[in-house]
């Protein structure tokens, strides 16, 4: 009733030609996966080289004053610029009178 599966057999020379292959496609995709991760770290070591050459400063000087880059005031208004930055000044003197 039930037949019996054998395998078929398969001549030495195109076994061997399958595996010569087979080798031949995993070599590519080591190479592949080596010049994937080398490629990742060069380009995470990029991104970070010009993330750190930026200069960070934590105080400002303007017009012979030095102060912390704070554009927005006490009262949430948001300052920016050399007619806001004098707005701003007038604005402390009123308040500290």
């Amino acid at each position: 009733m039930e037949e019996k599966r054998n395998p078929e057999s398969v001549p030495y020379i195109v076994h061997e030609g399958a595996m010569a292959r087979n080798e031949r496609t995993v070599k590519r995709l080591i190479i592949a996966l080596v010049a994937s991760i080398a490629l990742l770290f060069a380009s995470n070591a990029l991104w970070l080289h010009a993330w750190f050459s930026y200069d960070y400063v934590s105080s400002v000087t303007i017009d012979g004053k030095e102060g912390v880059a704070n554009y927005i005031g006490n009262d949430g208004d948001i300052y920016n610029g050399k007619d806001s930055i004098n707005a701003l000044t007038n604005a402390k003197t009123k308040v500290s009178q």
